[in-house]
């Protein structure tokens, strides 16, 4: 597939939009949208997740640098838990595009849903494969998305979300039977959701078990009653 190079034109400029975050079980689903420089190309532009980590982050630098302008934006764990995880990726890439220095005539979203927006939009299947500026938008969050892990990280290391990203994994799973959830966590996710209802469970379990205890501790003997 080769990618097809937006320019200025009649309608004005062109944005991309797409978004990282929406399978993880933890924090933020974070979108970006970029309107690319033809005058100044970027070689080596796709999908991100076709690309190392270093090879995104020399791009993310260099997009930054290059772009005619370019927005990222976040919806938190609280917006997702309220919304659902679509309304709430859907809020971040209105953000995003929105938060645009230059506003575009057309925006170009990946995947096949789009935010409310006041300009003409398009939803592209695969758009991050196909359109350069998705490819160049999709970087951008996927990076700092990333980043975002890494320094939660060192916040809360016994969840390991430098090496998982927040995605379930096996051993983001176990972290969280041991430690239980964080504040970081997404709550209506299922094995948060589950691993809560599981942890209620037990206290109630417990709280039952412990004020059955005390009161047959009340309760004299019988040797006493007579």
């Amino acid at each position: 597939m080769q990618q097809v190079a937006l320019r200025w034109g009649a309608n004005g400029l062109v944005a991309g939009v797409d978004e990282a975050g929406r399978g993880p079980l933890a924090g933020p689903v974070v979108a970006a949208a970029v309107i690319l420089d033809d005058l100044n190309p970027i070689v080596g532009l796709a999908d991100s997740k076709k690309l190392t980590a270093l090879r995104r982050e020399r791009l993310f630098d260099e997009i930054r640098g290059k772009a005619l302008c370019f927005a990222v934006a976040q919806a938190s764990v609280e917006e997702i838990d309220s919304l659902n995880i679509l309304q709430a990726t859907l809020l971040a890439m209105r953000r995003a595009v929105l938060g645009l220095r230059l506003p575009p005539k057309l925006v170009l979203v990946d995947g096949n849903r789009l935010p409310v927006l006041p300009m003409r939009c398009e939803a592209i299947v695969k758009g991050d494969s196909l359109i350069a500026a998705i490819s160049a938008a999709s970087i951008l969050a996927k990076v700092t998305r990333d980043r975002w892990c890494d320094e939660v990280d060192l916040q809360h290391p016994a969840y390991g979300f430098a090496q998982h990203k927040g995605y379930g994994t096996a051993q983001h799973l176990s972290a969280l039977r041991a430690n239980g959830a964080s504040p970081l966590h997404r709550k209506t996710f299922a094995p948060v959701r589950e691993m809560l209802a599981g942890a209620a469970d037990d206290a109630g379990v417990k709280a039952a078990t412990d004020a059955a205890s005390l009161e047959r501790a009340d309760t004299p003997p019988v040797a006493e009653l007579l």
